[in-house]
């Protein structure tokens, strides 16, 4: 069986020149770099530091082609500022020698960055080149056109590389696992367009953001994984990958295993029949014997603990805990109760006394650690332990007591999770002293619990095992005959005395036997590493318990050492020998200490875990030629389980040393890590499981847990238990050699199971460690844990960076990391975070607290200094991409009203014909002859009422006034404009009755009026320009606005940014002529133009389109009908009238229908937020409109308001219907939050619904259904006009609704009844073939009062005129149909209209412009920024868009700009779970960066221009790779 080379040889693949000694040159580099931490030298391995630092050589250049994220100067955690180059300037310095592009032209930082437009141009000019080729080894001076054509058509597009896909890499002829390539043999291609984008150190010479996207899509070129194989793809469903087992994956071929006995335990005469009778015996026969002797931080004996006085104090204690607690009827602690041991570590002569004086008094002592805050890391867990336990009080010792958190009146306070204590100080003088007749009764050792030691899980939560005095007995003994332990002996501890090894050795064992222990606090050790061994030649101590840290310190600290001589030792107990990476401190000890006396067969690694005890130990030989074993296993073989020799890849390799051989009474064999406890082959790796008394019974009072860890009973291949004895999982995975030798290759707590291989946290560590230079992070400061992202374990690796690198060298040392990972155990890193010095949490001893490090790492609040996240790598179980299926052809789908079985989705609004109404205004063909006519037959009637800020009534115009004013306007245009009938003006006006005035006076004049919002006086430079534009484009021959913005228009501010000359003639309305025109003008034909809508949309683009008169006259009518308004109504509206429908319920409504119109400007709301809702409480308006802005202002600002709003009088019982106009998908969790929030001050829960509109046609819908009865009786039950469909279904274009609260569901709803005279279809934006209900598709209408075109478009002139007379491919292809752009659904409801029809509810989706095509599937930006805002708290706004087909995140942040890189793991993991999408690059910005337009509508296309031109001042920005 060729399973362990070289065992008990020496290893032959660690040829003897390797071992050379770390002599002060080499080792030089360590001094004074000593950390704190408890995982670190074990993992110095030299072999292993060579593998790494040939795998890494293997790529030709180490210059990493990764971009570096951008940061903003005031995140660079860094002491000095001269060594940081900003990330926006090339660091050509002369260290870097830097190799700029050879003939390449490559931009240095002088010449600027690449000129965009040019950049893009020959981007597209070279699109043609093939996406797919997968053997380029393209030259790196290609260009960007060539690299941008390649961006990911696929996910697989082969080109250069960067970090982390070192897959290929590994060796030219790499036998991959879990990735067969297409080719076998391929030359892993060096670092690509390094010379283009960097300097010789891989620095990108231009931080232009596009620059660096470019890298990325560059980087993300190459195939990161074969292409995916199997999926399971129903009608819609995408489904994850299933990982396919790779068909050459090593498989255990050995027998089964045997399971392997340990020797007798030997029953020696004068063993004690208990612990408490040996401390008895001592303590009489000889008290004078030394126990324990403490140090002080200078090394100097504090103290000498004798036999007799460990016997006195811990009887008096005894005494004092029965019987001084409580009352004498109501003892405190009774036998059996549990007590904390709170004792600091360097005070184990206290911890002593109180440990034994527990025992005496037969209650069961729990040891913790001391709590130094009240919010310690794992301290709460710790709590619910004690808790559990039942334990009320807490022995601690003087100065501990003194040491602990007071409140200001003395009481110690309730740590956070901890039940109630009473603190008892067990020092002899607080104690009375016991009656002389008081004896503790000292019985053999029985099943009763003797101690609890208390563990922590993977998870951070803490688990108290129970050691019965019986195991504790036995392990004694075990231990002793194991280790060949005699009376007297003097051992040196290092460790941890409360739990594990050092309790075991040096609190238990050593009394048993009347040893004497000199006990080393960590303090000391921090202060002189070297105070064990100085301690060993001081007392000749025989044994020595320590871990590995403890060598490696030694091995740094000992060049000044003369007299160290180490030959009393016959025994150096390693404690961590289980891990692995041991075997390198243990080594590099020997190499330099045997010339000082110290002898190989000393050295003796135990294997322990809390459930198990001692699992094995390796005992001390005095035959110094027989070498120890070893294993150099293959670390590839290791993640399959299975145990392979390494031979032909020398590079990824584990060597593991044995830990000897099974306890002495124990039966050991290895299992199956997961699932029924089966007992694994021979060549297999399992979880060591042991049978003996010297074990832990149970977790305290947890007993599925105990059932699944302390009974269990391997079976063999055939289903037999082995043994009618239970088992104990020892949590350690490994092997038993030949020869009985017992191997530990890791923890069940460390193991990563990614893509099903088995990853151990400790070998990844390792590697990391050893990436040179380690002059970056910390050593021993690192933490590698996984998280759970889209069904598989991701690995995180945390480190702590160290305050003096800079930005550059630390984000190199972390692509190189992610290399040498992915070379060595072919695993992708998922996220590699670095963090400020000291500020992981800590164990009690210095370590790294993985559990709550995970814990800050996935709440978002670990605050890492820097962060590289590597999802394109790892996540290789996507969804396969979607391929669109080509359409079906008319002839087969269409039957009657069907279309591939489901009803076509089509649907409309009441018929204008049919409804009899009377509409006086009906008669009219022209708005203009309305108003006359209302003039005359009620000229007082108040038509518009305008409030201010303070609510109060600005301004009002009847029906005769508003005549008058338009009468006047219109001689002023002949006149003074000398305009003619068809000329366009633009009305530059604030929200008011001014506009209306001059609207009607352009009518009258037969002008076209254009309304445009006014420049912002604090911000002229950016909103002027869009005000000339609007003029310019709409062709306007003059300009009509008020005094105080024409003197705007002249003022120095706005010459800056437009010229004063090219503006149009400028009319100030606020002077008009006294005369009446002379007739007022009548247009010849209701088709001529009335007015021009011009609006820029979401996309950035600035459209105007045309209303005729008859569109505006039937619009005017079909808005009556819905809303039933006549002349008593009145109507609040709060909203820009400037396009759309709020130009048209501002302006033209009211003229038409007669009603009031209490005008409230939105930008009123801004110093009075409650000024709308206050108005319609006074006025008791029944109808109100308003925009989400509005809705969002009042919800933000009003929401801790309602109490003293009531107060005022605020009643919205009254309103019956509050519309929400908008151009979008109805915002379904604000007009829910809007609703709940003013519920109190009556607003009916059903009264806010939304409208829909958009270019081609201002409103489609409006409206919610008539409530009528429904709304009376106040029927519960969510409103019937949400629905919830499966967000992966609408990918595919597919709608299927689902339950609410079902995972990926979407809520939507409905946008408002399909106004009077609407026909709408669904219809496929690319074939224009009707759909069926079930799809998501084009909004196309036909209506009265569609717009009849574009006037102009700026920004894109291919709109082409489809968008206004399209037809339908088949089915009925004489309709014309205005395209919406917007893909939406409709959907038959059970609800019906007045007239008894059943009522067709139309969903929005979103806008066709704005839907992103990613991997083939349809996304909709605001689903994306849905999850993400949600994904953390300080997340405050969120806008995506893509950008060569990345998906860019950009997220506002509401906190310290410490918290920005908090952001990005947790945004990349949310898209990750629930869109299955990888995000390219998170950028951080301030709060306000993302532009709003007016109608609150993100605009998403102008935060990608700024992006891309570098203007956003970003915090932070991430480049996934």
């Amino acid at each position: 069986m060729q399973v362990l080379l070289g065992l008990r040889g020496v290893d032959q693949a660690l040829p003897q020149e390797r071992r050379t000694p770390v002599t002060p040159s080499s080792s030089s580099r360590y001094h004074r770099r000593r950390s704190s931490g408890s995982r670190d030298e074990r993992y110095r391995s030299d072999v292993h530091t060579e593998a790494v630092q040939a795998a890494l050589a293997k790529h030709k250049e180490r210059k990493m082609a990764v971009p570096m994220p951008s940061k903003r100067r005031s995140l660079v955690v860094q002491t000095s500022m001269d060594a940081y180059t900003p990330p926006d300037t090339s660091s050509g310095s002369e260290d870097e020698g830097s190799v700029q592009g050879d003939s390449q032209g490559t931009p240095t930082s002088s010449q600027g960055s690449i000129n965009m437009e040019h950049w893009i141009s020959q981007a597209i000019h070279g699109s043609t080149t093939s996406t797919t080729s997968s053997s380029s080894t393209q030259s790196g001076g290609s260009g960007a056109a060539h690299r941008l054509a390649d961006v990911m058509a696929q996910t697989h597009i082969e080109n250069h590389s960067a970090p982390p896909d070192v897959t290929t890499y590994t060796s030219e002829h790499s036998i991959q696992v879990e990735r067969p390539q297409g080719s076998t043999a391929r030359v892993a291609p060096k670092y690509g367009n390094a010379e283009l984008m960097e300097t010789g150190d891989g620095v990108p010479v231009s931080s232009r953001v596009s620059a660096k996207i470019q890298q990325l899509v560059n980087t993300l070129k190459r195939p990161k994984r074969p292409p995916l194989r199997e999926f399971f793809v129903d009608d819609f469903e995408e489904l994850l990958e299933v990982q396919q087992p790779d068909p050459n994956q090593p498989k255990p071929e050995g027998a089964q295993m045997l399971a392997m006995r340990g020797e007798q335990l030997g029953v020696v005469t004068n063993w004690p029949p208990s612990l408490e009778a040996a401390l008895q015996r001592w303590g009489t026969i000889s008290p004078k014997a030394p126990c324990l002797t403490t140090m002080d931080t200078n090394g100097k004996p504090l103290y000498i603990l004798t036999y007799g006085k460990l016997w006195t104090r811990s009887m008096k204690v005894a005494y004092n805990i029965l019987h001084k607690l409580g009352t004498k009827q109501e003892p405190m602690v009774r036998p059996g109760d549990r007590v904390a041991l709170v004792f600091p570590n360097n005070d184990p002569a206290a911890f002593m006394v109180a440990f034994y004086g527990c025992l005496l008094a037969e209650v069961v002592p729990v040891p913790i650690e001391v709590p130094l805050t009240r919010k310690d890391a794992g301290s709460q867990q710790i709590g619910f332990l004690l808790g559990s336990c039942g334990v009320t009080v807490a022995l601690t010792s003087d100065a501990c007591h003194k040491g602990l958190p007071k409140s200001p009146t003395g009481e110690i306070p309730q740590f956070k999770g901890w039940p109630k204590l009473l603190w008892f100080v067990t020092e002899s003088k607080h104690l009375s002293k016991p009656p002389r007749d008081w004896f503790p009764h000292i019985k053999d050792a029985n099943n009763d619990t003797a101690y609890i030691e208390y563990k922590t899980c993977k998870d951070g939560s803490v688990l108290g095992v129970t050691v019965t005095r019986i195991a504790l007995l036995t392990h004694c003994q075990a231990l002793t005959q194991a280790c060949g332990y005699t009376e007297a002996e003097t051992i040196v501890n290092v460790l941890d005395f409360k739990k594990d090894v050092g309790l075991w050795h040096g609190i238990l064992t050593s009394v048993m036997n009347m040893m004497h222990v000199i006990s080393i606090p960590y303090s000391l050790m921090k202060v002189n590493p070297l105070s064990w061994i100085q301690k060993v030649c001081q007392y000749k101590a025989k044994v020595a318990c320590v871990k590995s840290r403890d060598m490696h310190w030694a091995l740094v600290a000992h060049r000044d050492q003369r007299d160290i001589n180490l030959s009393s030792l016959r025994m150096l107990i390693v404690a961590d020998g289980a891990n692995p990476w041991s075997i390198s401190s243990c080594d590099a000890f020997l190499n330099v200490f045997q010339s000082k006396g110290l002898r190989q067969e000393v050295i003796c690694p135990c294997a322990s875990s809390p459930e198990a005890l001692t699992v094995a130990i390796r005992r001390p030989t005095d035959d110094s030629n027989q070498p120890p074993g070893r294993g150099v296993l293959s670390m590839h073989g290791l993640t399959y389980g299975v145990i392979r020799v390494d031979s032909e890849e020398k590079l990824s390799v584990l060597t593991v040393q044995d830990v000897g051989l099974v306890m002495p009474g124990a039966i050991m064999c290895s299992v199956k890590p997961d699932g029924i406890p089966q007992l694994c082959k021979t060549d297999e790796i399992g979880e060591l499981c042991v049978c003996a008394i010297a074990t832990g019974t149970s977790y305290y009072g947890l007993s599925g847990m105990t059932k699944n860890t302390f009974e269990v009973f391997p079976m063999t291949s055939s289903g037999a238990p082995i043994s009618e004895y239970p088992f104990i999982r020892t949590g350690l995975l490994g092997f038993i050699g030949p020869g009985g030798l017992v191997f530990v290759i890791g923890k069940m707590d460390g193991l990563m199971v990614v893509s099903g291989r088995r990853h151990n946290a400790d070998d990844i560590v390792a590697t990391a460690l050893a990436v040179e230079p380690m002059k970056f992070v910390y050593r021993g400061r690192i933490a590698v844990f996984s998280v759970s992202v889209l069904h598989d374990e991701r690995i995180v690796i945390v480190a702590e960076q160290r305050p003096d690198s800079t930005e550059e060298d630390s984000f190199q040392w972390m692509s190189r990391v992610l290399q040498a990972i992915d070379s060595i155990h072919q695993v992708g890193v998922y996220c590699l975070a670095l963090v400020p010095a000291n500020t992981l949490p800590k164990t009690p001893l210095g370590g790294i607290h993985l559990s709550e490090t995970k814990q800050l790492f996935l709440e978002g609040s670990l605050h890492p200094c820097n962060v590289l996240m590597c999802p394109h790598t790892c996540v290789t179980n996507l969804p396969k991409p979607r391929q669109k299926q080509p359409e079906i052809g008319p002839a087969s789908v269409m039957v009657g009203n069907l279309v591939s079985g489901k009803r076509i989705a089509q649907a409309s609004g009441r018929d204008l014909g049919q409804i009899e109404d009377n509409d006086q205004a009906r008669k009219f063909l022209f708005l203009s002859e309305v108003l006359q006519w209302r003039a005359q037959t009620t000229p007082d009637h108040v038509l518009y009422t305008l409030l201010n800020c303070r609510g109060t009534i600005a301004n009002s115009l009847t029906c005769v006034q508003l005549h008058k004013r338009a009468e006047k306007i219109a001689v002023m245009l002949m006149e003074r404009g000398h305009l003619q009938d068809g000329d366009h003006v633009a009305l530059v006006y604030p929200p008011g009755i001014d506009l209306i005035a001059a609207f009607y006076g352009c009518l009258y004049a037969g002008c076209v009026p254009i309304t445009v919002r006014p420049p912002h006086p604090q911000n002229i430079a950016t909103t002027l320009p869009t005000v000339k534009m609007i003029v310019e484009v709409s062709r306007s021959a003059c300009l009509m606005t008020t005094q105080l913005i024409c003197k705007l228009l002249r003022s120095r501010e706005a010459a800056a940014a437009v010229d004063i000359r090219t503006w149009p003639p400028v009319l100030d309305t606020d002077d008009l002529p006294k005369k009446r025109p002379a007739q007022i003008y009548k247009p010849s034909n209701p088709d001529t133009l009335a007015y021009l809508d011009f609006s820029v949309s979401t996309t950035g683009m600035l459209a105007g389109v045309k209303m005729s008169h008859a569109a505006t006259s039937a619009f005017c009518r079909s808005i009556k009908l819905q809303c039933e308004l006549y002349p008593s109504r009145e109507v609040a509206i709060c909203l820009d009238p400037y396009c759309g429908l709020g130009f048209v319920l501002w302006c033209l409504c009211s003229v038409y229908s007669g009603h009031q119109s209490i005008l409230i400007p939105p930008s009123e709301l801004e110093t009075n937020p409650a000024l709308w809702l206050l108005a319609v409480s006074q006025y008791k308006v029944r109808d109100t409109f308003c925009s989400y802005s509005v809705m969002e202002l009042c919800t933000k600002g009003l929401g801790s308001q309602t109490e003293s709003l009531k107060a005022r009088g605020l009643d919205l019982s009254r309103v019956r219907t509050c519309v929400v106009v908008a151009e979008e998908r109805p915002r379904i969790a604000l007009t829910q939050s809007f609703s709940k929030l003013f519920k109190d001050l009556g607003l009916h829960p059903r009264a806010v619904s939304t409208s829909f509109g958009c270019r081609v046609n201002l409103a489609i819908c409006l409206q919610p259904h008539r409530l009528g009865k429904l709304a009376e009786q106040g029927t519960s039950g969510p409103d019937p006009t949400t629905v919830y469909v499966d967000m992966r279904a609408l990918r595919h274009d597919r709608v299927r609704l689902v339950e609410r609260g079902s995972p990926h569901s979407l809520p939507l709803m409905e946008s408002g009844k399909i106004l009077p005279g609407v026909r709408i279809i669904i219809a496929n934006p690319e074939t224009k073939g009707p759909l069926g209900d079930s799809h998501l598709g084009e909004i196309w209408v036909h209506s009265a009062h569609n717009a009849s075109g574009y006037f102009t478009i700026y920004g894109d002139e291919s709109l082409q005129s489809d968008h206004f007379n399209s037809r339908l491919s088949f089915g009925d292809t004489q309709t014309v149909w205005a395209r919406t752009g917007y893909l939406g659904f409709l959907r038959r409801t059970e609800l019906t209209d007045a007239n008894g029809e059943r009522h067709d509810a139309l969903y929005v989706v979103g806008a066709l412009d704005e839907a992103m095509e990613l991997r083939g599937m349809r996304y909709h930006p605001i689903d994306i920024e849905t999850s993400v805002i949600r994904a953390h708290k300080s997340i405050t706004e969120c806008a995506v868009f893509t950008w060569t087909n990345l998906l860019v995140v950009v997220v506002e942040l509401d906190g310290s700009e410490q918290e920005a890189l908090d952001l990005v793991p947790l945004v990349t993991n949310v898209v990750l779970e629930e869109h299955y999408l990888i995000v390219g690059v998170v950028v951080v910005v301030d709060i306000g960066v993302i532009p709003i337009n007016s109608r609150g509508e993100k605009q998403r296309m102008h935060l990608r221009d700024g992006f891309l031109a570098d203007q956003l001042d970003p915090i932070y920005v991430a480049y996934n790779m």
